[in-house]
Protein backbone atom coordinates (compact mmCIF):
# COMPACT_ATOMS: atom_id res chain seq x y z
CA UNK A 1 0.00 0.00 0.00
CA UNK A 2 0.81 3.94 -0.62
CA UNK A 3 2.54 4.96 2.60
CA UNK A 4 0.10 7.82 4.04
CA UNK A 5 2.27 10.89 5.02
CA UNK A 6 -0.13 13.59 5.34
CA UNK A 7 -2.45 13.95 8.83
CA UNK A 8 -5.23 15.63 6.90
CA UNK A 9 -5.96 11.95 5.18
CA UNK A 10 -9.50 11.12 6.07
CA UNK A 11 -8.30 7.61 7.40
CA UNK A 12 -6.67 9.95 10.49
CA UNK A 13 -9.70 11.72 11.43
CA UNK A 14 -11.87 8.28 11.11
CA UNK A 15 -9.93 6.87 13.43
CA UNK A 16 -9.20 9.78 15.80
CA UNK A 17 -12.87 9.36 15.94
CA UNK A 18 -12.53 6.15 18.16
CA UNK A 19 -10.77 7.77 20.90
CA UNK A 20 -14.35 9.17 21.78
CA UNK A 21 -16.93 6.71 23.48
CA UNK A 22 -19.68 8.48 20.13
CA UNK A 23 -17.11 7.10 17.63
CA UNK A 24 -16.76 3.98 18.78
CA UNK A 25 -20.29 3.49 18.83
CA UNK A 26 -21.18 5.05 15.52
CA UNK A 27 -18.64 3.00 14.08
CA UNK A 28 -18.76 -0.23 16.00
CA UNK A 29 -14.63 -0.39 16.23
CA UNK A 30 -12.26 -0.12 19.00
CA UNK A 31 -8.56 1.33 18.71
CA UNK A 32 -5.80 -0.74 19.93
CA UNK A 33 -2.31 0.48 20.12
CA UNK A 34 1.41 -1.23 20.74
CA UNK A 35 2.62 -4.20 19.93
CA UNK A 36 1.59 -5.92 22.36
CA UNK A 37 -2.20 -5.29 21.11
CA UNK A 38 -1.52 -6.68 18.29
CA UNK A 39 0.24 -9.48 19.39
CA UNK A 40 -2.82 -10.33 22.13
CA UNK A 41 -4.79 -9.54 18.34
CA UNK A 42 -2.66 -12.77 16.99
CA UNK A 43 -2.75 -14.81 20.19
CA UNK A 44 -6.72 -14.75 19.84
CA UNK A 45 -7.55 -15.05 16.47
CA UNK A 46 -8.63 -11.95 15.91
CA UNK A 47 -8.35 -10.01 12.50
CA UNK A 48 -7.75 -6.13 12.52
CA UNK A 49 -9.96 -4.07 10.48
CA UNK A 50 -7.15 -2.20 9.74
CA UNK A 51 -3.66 -1.76 10.84
CA UNK A 52 -1.33 0.95 10.55
CA UNK A 53 2.52 1.06 10.92
CA UNK A 54 5.25 3.33 10.60
CA UNK A 55 8.29 1.72 8.15
CA UNK A 56 10.63 1.59 10.95
CA UNK A 57 7.76 -0.48 12.86
CA UNK A 58 7.29 -3.12 9.88
CA UNK A 59 10.72 -3.87 9.26
CA UNK A 60 11.10 -4.92 13.08
CA UNK A 61 8.04 -7.00 13.09
CA UNK A 62 7.95 -8.59 9.46
CA UNK A 63 7.80 -11.93 11.00
CA UNK A 64 4.70 -10.97 13.03
CA UNK A 65 2.94 -9.91 10.06
CA UNK A 66 3.73 -12.51 8.14
CA UNK A 67 2.72 -15.02 10.52
CA UNK A 68 -0.63 -12.87 10.61
CA UNK A 69 -1.15 -12.77 7.10
CA UNK A 70 -2.33 -9.29 7.28
CA UNK A 71 -2.20 -6.33 4.86
CA UNK A 72 -1.07 -3.34 7.20
CA UNK A 73 -1.46 0.63 6.13
CA UNK A 74 2.17 2.34 5.97
CA UNK A 75 2.04 5.55 7.47
CA UNK A 76 3.99 8.79 8.78
CA UNK A 77 5.44 8.55 12.31
CA UNK A 78 3.33 12.33 12.54
CA UNK A 79 0.12 10.10 10.89
CA UNK A 80 1.04 7.15 13.73
CA UNK A 81 1.09 10.14 16.56
CA UNK A 82 -1.85 11.64 15.35
CA UNK A 83 -4.26 8.82 15.86
CA UNK A 84 -2.42 7.13 18.66
CA UNK A 85 -3.83 8.72 22.27
CA UNK A 86 -0.07 7.64 23.41
CA UNK A 87 2.21 10.75 24.27
CA UNK A 88 5.20 8.09 22.70
CA UNK A 89 3.32 5.21 20.70
CA UNK A 90 5.63 2.33 19.78
CA UNK A 91 4.52 2.55 16.01
CA UNK A 92 1.37 0.87 15.25
CA UNK A 93 -1.89 0.69 15.85
CA UNK A 94 -5.49 -1.21 14.63
CA UNK A 95 -8.89 -1.13 14.43
CA UNK A 96 -10.63 -4.04 15.74
CA UNK A 97 -15.10 -4.59 15.28
CA UNK A 98 -16.89 -4.53 18.33
CA UNK A 99 -18.62 -7.63 17.47
CA UNK A 100 -15.89 -9.79 17.32
CA UNK A 101 -15.30 -9.70 20.51
CA UNK A 102 -16.42 -12.11 23.09
CA UNK A 103 -20.35 -12.11 24.11
CA UNK A 104 -21.66 -11.86 27.41
CA UNK A 105 -25.04 -13.49 28.38
CA UNK A 106 -25.14 -11.74 31.97
CA UNK A 107 -24.49 -15.26 33.77
CA UNK A 108 -21.32 -17.52 34.54
CA UNK A 109 -20.44 -19.56 37.33
CA UNK A 110 -17.68 -17.31 38.68
CA UNK A 111 -19.00 -13.13 37.77
CA UNK A 112 -16.88 -9.87 38.44
CA UNK A 113 -19.69 -6.76 39.04
CA UNK A 114 -18.87 -3.38 39.01
CA UNK A 115 -20.72 -0.84 40.14
CA UNK A 116 -19.85 2.57 38.72
CA UNK A 117 -15.68 1.90 38.78
CA UNK A 118 -14.67 5.32 37.08
CA UNK A 119 -10.44 5.18 36.75
CA UNK A 120 -9.41 3.41 33.71
CA UNK A 121 -6.89 1.99 34.81
CA UNK A 122 -8.47 0.25 37.81
CA UNK A 123 -10.67 -1.42 35.43
CA UNK A 124 -7.53 -2.52 33.31
CA UNK A 125 -6.04 -3.99 36.02
CA UNK A 126 -8.93 -5.15 36.96
CA UNK A 127 -10.11 -6.81 33.95
CA UNK A 128 -6.34 -8.34 33.64
CA UNK A 129 -6.80 -9.84 36.86
CA UNK A 130 -9.74 -11.52 36.80
CA UNK A 131 -9.16 -12.87 34.04
CA UNK A 132 -5.92 -14.89 35.35
CA UNK A 133 -8.61 -15.65 37.62
CA UNK A 134 -10.87 -17.42 35.40
CA UNK A 135 -13.62 -15.29 35.56
CA UNK A 136 -16.45 -16.05 32.88
CA UNK A 137 -18.14 -12.69 32.76
CA UNK A 138 -17.46 -9.37 33.72
CA UNK A 139 -20.67 -6.53 34.32
CA UNK A 140 -20.44 -3.22 34.70
CA UNK A 141 -23.02 -1.06 36.01
CA UNK A 142 -21.98 2.03 34.58
CA UNK A 143 -18.47 3.80 34.77
CA UNK A 144 -15.77 3.74 32.91
CA UNK A 145 -15.70 2.14 28.83
CA UNK A 146 -13.89 -0.87 29.17
CA UNK A 147 -13.01 -0.62 25.70
CA UNK A 148 -11.54 2.78 25.26
CA UNK A 149 -7.78 3.36 24.97
CA UNK A 150 -6.69 3.44 28.40
CA UNK A 151 -8.61 0.25 29.25
CA UNK A 152 -7.13 -1.83 27.00
CA UNK A 153 -3.87 -0.93 27.22
CA UNK A 154 -3.96 -1.44 31.23
CA UNK A 155 -5.64 -4.85 30.79
CA UNK A 156 -2.57 -5.96 28.56
CA UNK A 157 -5.40 -7.31 26.29
CA UNK A 158 -7.76 -9.09 28.67
CA UNK A 159 -10.60 -6.59 27.33
CA UNK A 160 -10.32 -8.25 24.44
CA UNK A 161 -10.65 -12.05 25.97
CA UNK A 162 -13.21 -11.69 29.05
CA UNK A 163 -17.27 -11.38 28.21
CA UNK A 164 -18.16 -7.49 29.34
CA UNK A 165 -21.36 -6.68 30.03
CA UNK A 166 -21.54 -2.77 30.24
CA UNK A 167 -24.77 -0.75 31.12
CA UNK A 168 -25.15 2.38 31.15
CA UNK A 169 -26.14 2.16 34.90
CA UNK A 170 -25.98 0.53 37.94
CA UNK A 171 -30.10 -0.01 38.01
CA UNK A 172 -28.88 -2.74 35.20
CA UNK A 173 -26.96 -4.65 37.91
CA UNK A 174 -30.24 -5.47 40.49
CA UNK A 175 -32.12 -7.69 37.57
CA UNK A 176 -28.69 -9.38 37.47
CA UNK A 177 -28.09 -10.26 40.83
CA UNK A 178 -31.87 -10.89 41.55
CA UNK A 179 -31.42 -13.83 38.96
CA UNK A 180 -27.91 -14.61 40.03
CA UNK A 181 -29.72 -15.59 43.67
CA UNK A 182 -32.78 -16.90 42.35
CA UNK A 183 -30.76 -19.90 40.95
CA UNK A 184 -28.48 -20.21 43.94
CA UNK A 185 -25.19 -18.29 43.66
CA UNK A 186 -23.49 -16.79 46.40
CA UNK A 187 -23.16 -12.79 45.96
CA UNK A 188 -20.47 -11.63 47.88
CA UNK A 189 -19.95 -7.93 48.75
CA UNK A 190 -16.36 -6.52 49.52
CA UNK A 191 -17.07 -4.19 53.11
CA UNK A 192 -14.88 -2.18 55.57
CA UNK A 193 -15.74 -3.65 58.33
CA UNK A 194 -14.29 -6.33 60.93
CA UNK A 195 -17.00 -7.97 62.16
CA UNK A 196 -17.62 -9.33 58.24
CA UNK A 197 -16.48 -12.74 57.47
CA UNK A 198 -12.39 -13.05 56.33
CA UNK A 199 -12.73 -13.88 52.68
CA UNK A 200 -10.69 -16.89 52.85
CA UNK A 201 -13.17 -18.20 55.29
CA UNK A 202 -15.75 -18.25 52.61
CA UNK A 203 -16.32 -21.01 50.01
CA UNK A 204 -15.22 -19.47 46.73
CA UNK A 205 -15.59 -22.74 44.44
CA UNK A 206 -19.30 -22.51 44.62
CA UNK A 207 -21.13 -20.49 42.00
CA UNK A 208 -19.75 -16.51 43.34
CA UNK A 209 -20.73 -13.27 41.87
CA UNK A 210 -18.04 -10.40 43.47
CA UNK A 211 -19.81 -7.07 43.66
CA UNK A 212 -17.49 -4.59 44.35
CA UNK A 213 -18.31 -0.97 44.27
CA UNK A 214 -16.80 2.80 43.15
CA UNK A 215 -13.42 3.99 43.98
CA UNK A 216 -14.89 6.99 46.22
CA UNK A 217 -18.44 6.14 47.38
CA UNK A 218 -17.59 2.00 47.51
CA UNK A 219 -20.93 -0.38 46.81
CA UNK A 220 -23.91 1.57 46.64
CA UNK A 221 -26.85 0.18 49.30
CA UNK A 222 -29.10 -0.79 47.14
CA UNK A 223 -26.66 -3.32 45.40
CA UNK A 224 -25.09 -4.38 49.09
CA UNK A 225 -28.85 -5.55 50.10
CA UNK A 226 -28.81 -8.20 47.61
CA UNK A 227 -25.47 -9.68 49.08
CA UNK A 228 -26.15 -12.92 50.41
CA UNK A 229 -22.31 -12.56 52.00
CA UNK A 230 -19.95 -10.05 53.39
CA UNK A 231 -16.23 -10.08 53.29
CA UNK A 232 -13.46 -8.19 54.53
CA UNK A 233 -9.36 -8.20 53.86
CA UNK A 234 -7.88 -7.20 56.86
CA UNK A 235 -5.00 -4.67 56.79
CA UNK A 236 -3.51 -1.93 58.91
CA UNK A 237 -5.47 0.69 60.60
CA UNK A 238 -2.88 3.53 59.12
CA UNK A 239 -5.15 3.26 55.76
CA UNK A 240 -9.07 3.75 55.57
CA UNK A 241 -9.54 0.92 52.69
CA UNK A 242 -7.90 -0.50 50.43
CA UNK A 243 -8.09 0.62 46.37
CA UNK A 244 -10.34 -1.46 44.39
CA UNK A 245 -7.92 -3.01 42.17
CA UNK A 246 -5.57 -3.77 44.51
CA UNK A 247 -8.62 -5.37 46.68
CA UNK A 248 -10.06 -7.35 44.12
CA UNK A 249 -6.53 -9.33 43.58
CA UNK A 250 -6.94 -11.17 47.14
CA UNK A 251 -10.73 -12.38 46.22
CA UNK A 252 -10.46 -13.16 43.13
CA UNK A 253 -7.22 -15.11 43.14
CA UNK A 254 -8.46 -16.98 46.51
CA UNK A 255 -10.70 -19.48 44.42
CA UNK A 256 -7.87 -20.36 42.53
CA UNK A 257 -6.39 -21.25 45.41
CA UNK A 258 -8.59 -23.45 46.93
CA UNK A 259 -9.47 -25.18 44.18
CA UNK A 260 -5.62 -25.64 44.18
CA UNK A 261 -5.43 -26.76 47.93
CA UNK A 262 -8.76 -29.22 47.52
CA UNK A 263 -6.91 -31.59 44.82
CA UNK A 264 -3.25 -30.96 46.05
CA UNK A 265 -1.78 -34.50 47.20
CA UNK A 266 -1.66 -34.73 50.70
Amino acid sequence: MELITSRRNPLVARLRSLHQPKGRRELGLLLLEGTHQIQELLRLGHRPEQLLATEAWLERHGALIAAAAWQPQPVGDAVLAAVATTDNPDGVVATLAREALPAARGQGRFVLALDQLQDPGNLGTLLRTALAAGVDEVWLGGGADPLQPKVLRASAGAALALPLLREPDRSALLPLLQRARSVGQQVVATVVDPSAKLYWRLDWTEPTVLLMGNEGAGLHPELAKLATHRVTIPHSAAVESLNVAVAAAPLLLERCRQERSATAAP
